[in-house]
């Protein structure tokens, strides 16, 4: 497998994003697929794994925890607090809850120790900047855990340039993790170039658009009733039939998967390895067969013209829908297009 660089750990240059395991597109899959997933990610060579205390409100930790506990010396474990599910009202039903206070951000790590089952977690984000705690404070609670040895390496998530320079400029940030695909292009306008020059590894997530680039999901009327991209501008029927253009009129992004010898999924992922050596995707899926496909993509090789075309092809301005709703775009500090 291609190696790139996260900080101090040289890293599968396609990694996995545990997420769907547990989390966010229906019903998860049962607990002995997910480790079959994980297990096949082992043997065919990745060694960078990310989870998060949000996913499942615990359960992708403790799925993914126990799988790869045996392969901690080799493996980049990556984790993230400061967005978690908490108890609230009488029920005590779990909430999703943003909390970048200080002894939060404690809190949430020694607990995603014990569901992992480390004494360390390689690199730990701030899943999200919590807006009411400047950046500073957050980061000084991730320096202390640092310092305590409880983590490794310090990652943000979701934030913006100017935030990522300030959270810099009070310890190396080694990680900055943001949504980044050819349909969701925002990194490009500041923060892509921004971890460039500050040696901050880009660690990509939904790179194959959320299912969307392969082109599997045709109707999105069938996404299950508690799958977060039913609440998602561009996954609307009108917008989505719309953006389905962009895949299937001659020219399109299937017939230039075809032209590049690779398949759509493929495709995408091969673009985010050329767009620079810090560039690190992360696809998730349940499929073993669709693991190995995404991780055929480090062979794949684009020419100039072909990435040309795919930039032209994919300009902001032709994506139909915003990338979150006005609830969820409230959450996150990424630039965005006007």
């Amino acid at each position: 497998m291609l190696q790139r660089h996260i900080g101090p750990f040289p890293v599968s240059a396609i990694g996995l994003g545990c997420m769907n395991l547990s989390h966010a597109y229906g019903v998860p899959p049962l607990p002995e697929q997910g480790r079959a997933v994980l297990q096949a990610a082992l043997d065919q060579g990745v060694t960078l794994f990310d989870t998060a205390a949000l996913y499942g409100f615990g359960a992708n930790e403790r799925l993914v925890g126990p799988v790869l506990k045996a392969h901690r010396a080799r493996i980049t474990l990556c984790s993230k607090g400061g967005m978690t599910g908490q108890p609230t009202g009488a029920g005590g039903t779990l909430q999703r809850v943003i909390d970048g206070r200080p002894e939060s951000l404690i809190r949430d790590c020694e607990a995603s120790l014990q569901r992992l089952g480390t004494d360390v977690i390689d690199l730990y984000y701030l899943h999200r900047w919590d807006k009411a705690v400047p950046i500073e404070e957050s980061m000084g609670a991730l320096v202390r855990l640092k310092e305590a040895g409880k983590i490794r390496a310090i990652g943000l998530s979701e934030v913006s340039a100017p935030i990522l320079r300030r959270a810099h400029a009070v310890h190396p940030v080694a990680a900055l993790q943001t949504e980044y695909s050819l349909w969701s292009r925002n990194a490009e306008i500041a923060v892509l170039q921004a971890c460039r020059e500050l040696g901050v590894a880009f660690v990509a997530f939904s790179p194959v658009a959320r299912g969307f680039l392969p082109g599997t999901l045709r109707d999105v009327g069938t996404l299950p009733d508690k799958d977060i991209r039913r609440a998602m501008p561009r996954f609307e029927p009108a917008h989505y039939a719309d953006n389905l253009q962009l895949l299937d009129r001659a020219g399109g992004f299937v017939d230039l998967a075809r032209e590049a010898g690779c398949t759509p999924a493929q495709l995408s992922l091969a673009w985010l390895l050329a767009q620079g050596d810090h560039v690190i995707p992360i696809p998730g899926t349940t499929s073993v067969d669709h693991l190995g496909e995404n991780l055929g993509a480090a062979a794949v090789t684009l020419g100039p013209d072909l990435l040309a075309r795919l930039d032209q092809l994919f300009q902001p301005a032709a994506i139909r829908g915003a990338r979150y709703n006005a609830a969820n775009a409230a959450e996150v500090d990424t630039e965005t297009w006007a």
